[in-house]
């Protein structure tokens, strides 16, 4: 490997460490890699080259997260260009297995698939309570604290939580 691919790579390397580790705004237990919504970074010409997918086209978070990758990215000493990705659309199955237990560590339900019981033959998700473990748990509503989160209730501990949406 030649000293120029070297540096490149060691470049590339230390852009992405830079921009993965931004914090989700709405959800800042997580990283912007935890969440899968930054995907890549390249170094072009000199400049880091950061792409981003949003988790869904109106997420109101899309350009504060452009932003804080935009300024870590500047604080590493790179000069930076973010690109928004939008096709293929970002899905929960993005999430790293290392986001999904930050996400349950920090009291939201991490996406789930749906399982084999009867609420499955009607479309719905068993969620389990981040709290206590339990699966007995009830939707109150289809938003929580965010449009990409569902607001549930565990019917044993009675405490309520977000679940992350699958999508």
């Amino acid at each position: 490997m030649g000293a120029d691919v070297l540096e490149e790579t060691t470049l590339q390397k230390r852009a992405w460490e830079a921009a993965a580790s931004v914090p989700d705004p709405e959800v800042p237990c997580v990283t912007v890699a935890d969440l899968g919504i930054l995907r890549s970074v390249t170094i072009e010409d000199g400049v880091a080259v950061a792409q981003v997918t949003p988790t869904y086209s109106g997420c109101p978070a899309t350009l504060a997260i452009e932003m804080s990758v935009e300024a870590a990215l500047r604080d590493a000493g790179f000069k930076t260009r973010i690109e928004r990705v939008l096709a293929p659309a970002w899905t929960t199955s993005w999430i790293t297995e290392e986001g999904r237990k930050k996400l349950h560590a920090y009291g939201i339900a991490p996406p789930q698939e749906s399982s084999n019981s009867k609420r499955a033959l009607f479309g719905e998700t068993a969620v389990t309570c981040p709290q206590c473990g339990s699966t007995q748990t009830s939707c109150i509503s289809e938003f929580g604290s965010t449009p990409c989160k569902a607001l549930y209730r565990c019917n044993d501990c009675k405490e309520p939580f977000d679940y992350f949406k699958c999508h």
